[in-house]
């Protein structure tokens, strides 16, 4: 059977990258119906692409404006999806760039592989500048192999049963009506809400490892406290996804295997600096976990999202 698909895609200040992402996302072997950008900040948008001709090659390019305090990363997405009429909708972000014209096949693959799947997410790939630390937390969080996961999972994944990324994940337009949607205000963690949500509604969440995105980042210590901050406001606001597993015992995890990673790599010099990030990490995240008890400017300081809060 042939499904319906169409990208949601989410740009701010965008490089020359969206426009390889644009082309790759048409070059596609599945056919996508329609290419819905919602961008933050029109001048943003025209400063890039005014006097090129690009978007005027691609028709099913559709474009919607908003302003930096309208957008949030639920009811942004949210929106977007009422722009599309497909049986599938693949979310995505304006740094993931597809690795060959098979990841949306993949995606669709994963999706209704088994019946229920809700959505299917796929594995994000390191980019050629990507220091080992990060390098090695892509392999950690985005292994070879494919899974589907369900309730059942819980006890075995623990929050990992809850893992996806809308850098590139693909969504059961049925389903996504049926259990209500992206949560309509966010700060952070949209998608996993999200697949919280579905996994305790009785539907899955898959993994298509075959799916590739080149996708990662280098963020400073302060970088990723104030996204581990946003992180613990995130599931601070939803108990009822996070308060089921703990977050906590994943993140050890993920050092301890970090760590023996590094020795087992001769990399021992990077071993203090990933002590230093993690505990920037760690106090982000409680501080964000406990934002309710904090003054509401030092809780701006500390967050991401500054327009979150007014």
């Amino acid at each position: 059977m042939q499904y319906s698909v169409d990208v949601i895609l989410l740009t701010f200040k965008p490089e020359k990258q969206v426009m390889d992402l644009i082309r790759l996302l048409e070059e596609q072997t599945y056919p996508i119906h329609k290419i819905i950008i919602m961008n933050t900040e029109e001048r943003y948008f025209y400063n890039l692409f005014y006097g090129t001709g690009f978007l005027e090659k691609y028709k099913n390019v559709e474009i919607h404006h908003l302003s930096e305090k309208e957008f949030d990363h639920g009811r942004t997405r949210a929106k977007a999806v009422q722009y599309s009429k497909s049986d599938i909708f693949v979310c995505m972000t304006q740094d993931a760039i597809p690795a060959d014209d098979q990841l949306v096949q993949r995606l669709v693959e994963a999706l209704f592989g088994q019946e229920g799947v809700a959505a299917a997410y796929a594995r994000q790939l390191p980019l050629p500048d990507c220091r080992e630390i990060e390098r090695y937390t892509r392999s950690f969080n985005y292994p070879e192999q494919s899974s589907v996961k369900s309730e059942a999972d819980i006890d075995r994944l623990g929050i990992k049963t809850f893992f996806c990324s809308n850098v590139c994940a693909a969504y059961n337009r049925e389903i996504y009506e049926t259990i209500g949607g992206f949560v309509k205000r966010a700060i952070f963690n949209e998608d996993m809400v999200y697949a919280g949500h579905a996994v305790t509604a009785g539907y899955s969440i898959a993994y298509a490892a075959q799916a590739q995105v080149h996708h990662s980042h280098n963020y400073t210590c302060m970088q990723q406290f104030h996204r581990n901050f946003d992180l613990g406001v995130s599931q601070a606001e939803h108990p009822e996804v996070f308060d089921v597993v703990s977050s906590e015992n994943e993140g050890i995890r993920l050092v301890k295997s970090t760590i023996r990673h590094l020795g087992e790599t001769k990399k021992w010099m990077q071993i203090p600096y990933l002590i230093v990030s993690s505990g920037y990490k760690l106090i982000g995240y409680q501080l964000g976990k406990h934002y309710q008890s904090l003054p509401k400017g030092f809780v701006k300081w500390c967050s991401q999202s500054k327009t979150y809060w007014g």
